[in-house]
């Protein structure tokens, strides 16, 4: 796909003034909230003061009532990051970013399906918008570089400056406060200011934060049209042709029925499995395989049913394509109690969790590709359907504490507590962090008290954990809503009495 730049107009001074006083402002701010701080409240107040800078730095200055309902926007969409500092969060709150940022600026296309490739234009030149807008700066003849010029503006600045330095140590000598005030000067904060990592860090936020004040879109040319206008449609016998699909569909629903009916006998009918087998073992070795096999199966079925394709004109081919996706759904949730039975036998982890938001993902997936096909929608509809269903299943999951669900999880349907399930994996739960500590606890208080080598060994685990929470940084700025709930778990009267 070929892309040129959109044309770019000359920026009026004031305004481009405006905006190159709030990068500064900007740059400066995230170096006090986030630079050399732990993530925390400073990665939500940073997001914030850019929507602000955003709204306040548009070309056309939005209405009370739209900025209201952007800062509202942009609080719910970063508000993960008031729960715990997460790149899910983070990619949450920049995404909200980038959507003020297109409003501002009326880029935001009429049909809310087209959404999905606006920000992917968008996201194309933020890395290339900052060296863009400077290299056009200097192309103007008034701006343009010359290095004689550089070093007669620096010849100019020369002799003041020596003669400023020697004034000031004369007056040194001379005047003991301004000698007491020389002296205080700490020359090794300002030299912080010259370290490599700092400056890159200055550089990734303006190349951020000026494609956000001034968003533009790689526009696709116009050649990407005409080339979709000459589609090539395969022949009836060609391998996507007619009745190669229809071979393939037939054959693909007989292969996936077999599955299917193993799945339906074993795992959801709970027959007896062949000797040496466990229903364990059979739901480990499905678990992830099938979700490939129903990823191939999407791609075959966008293809099979694209427009203009063989199953816009064949109700055959329509039927086995839907008997198809209902096999595929199923096996997705076949790979869901296949993963259920697994972490029932060995416990769960936070691989299996996004192993089984993975699967749901996929089933839903397929499920939207039934209704495109049904309700004859576009491909853009689609992938819009998808998104939407990833950024809310990726919302939901930045408030959840995955450590803390899968400790208190495994606490309670392991050996120790339910007296049916796998003995518990204690170091696995000391891996999991300061989260776990509560259901540690938990563990602890199940515990008869004759088993003393179990309890001395969790109390020491959650020794160590405690130590590591207590020792984190208690800078304001790495506050989260998170750490607040378990500093306020700890200092409890029935936590303090362990």
């Amino acid at each position: 796909m070929d892309t040129t730049d959109t044309l770019t107009e000359p920026m009026p001074i004031k305004r481009g003034r405006g905006r190159i006083a709030a990068l500064l402002a900007l740059v400066a701010l995230a170096d006090f909230l986030i630079f050399g701080s732990a993530p925390g409240i400073n990665l939500f107040l940073f997001g914030f003061a850019v929507c602000v800078a955003i709204l306040l730095s548009a070309r056309k200055k939005p209405s009370p009532l739209t900025a209201a309902f952007l800062l509202i926007f942009l609080f719910l969409a970063s508000a993960p990051l008031l729960e715990a500092p997460s790149l899910t969060g983070l990619a949450l709150c920049f995404g909200a970013l980038m959507a003020v940022a297109l409003v501002s600026a009326g880029l935001v296309p009429r049909r809310l399906t087209g959404l999905p490739l606006v920000f992917f234009r968008f996201a194309l030149v933020i890395p290339l918008r900052l060296a863009a807008d400077c290299r056009k700066y200097l192309a103007t003849p008034a701006k343009h570089f010359s290095f004689v010029g550089f070093r007669q503006s620096v010849g100019l600045w020369l002799m003041p400056l020596v003669l400023a330095a020697v004034f000031v140590s004369l007056f040194a000598a001379a005047n003991p406060l301004i000698e007491i005030a020389l002296r205080s000067i700490r020359f090794a904060v300002l030299l912080q200011f010259l370290d490599l990592w700092r400056i890159g860090f200055w550089i990734i936020i303006a190349v951020a934060v000026w494609a956000l004040l001034r968003p533009r879109l790689k526009r696709r040319a116009a050649r990407l049209r005409a080339e979709r206008a000459f589609m090539i449609v395969p022949a009836r016998n060609a391998p996507l042709g007619h009745a190669s699909l229809l071979r393939s569909l037939a054959l693909f629903n007989a292969v996936f029925a077999v599955q299917t009916l193993l799945d339906l006998v074993y795992l959801w009918g709970g027959a007896d499995l062949p000797d040496h087998m466990s229903h364990a073992e059979y739901a480990h070795r499905g678990a992830y395989p099938l979700i490939a096999t129903a990823l191939l199966a999407a791609g075959f079925v966008l293809l099979a049913m694209r427009r203009g394709g063989p199953g816009d004109h064949s109700p055959l081919i329509r039927g086995l394509v839907h008997a198809w996706i209902g096999q595929n759904i199923l096996l997705c949730l076949s790979s869901i109690l296949r993963l259920d039975l697994y972490v029932g036998a060995y416990s769960l982890t936070e691989l299996r969790i996004a192993a089984g938001i993975w699967m749901g993902l996929v089933a839903i997936g397929l499920v939207l590709i039934l209704l495109r096909i049904l309700l004859n929608r576009s491909n853009e509809w689609l992938i819009a359907a998808n998104l939407v269903s990833l950024i809310s299943v990726l919302y939901v999951s930045a408030f959840v504490d995955f450590p803390d669900v899968i400790a208190r999880f495994n606490v309670a349907h392991s050996q120790e507590s339910s007296h049916e399930g796998p003995p518990l994996d204690i170091y696995y739960l000391s891996t999991l962090g300061p989260s776990a500590i509560p259901a540690l606890d938990l563990h602890i208080s199940a515990l008869p008290e004759y088993r003393t080598d179990k309890i001395s060994e969790a109390q020491l685990i959650r020794g160590s954990l405690v130590w590591q929470f207590e020792h984190r940084p208690r800078d304001w700025r790495s506050w989260s809503f998170r750490s607040w709930r378990l500093e306020a778990y700890l200092l409890s009267p029935a936590a303090i009495a362990r």
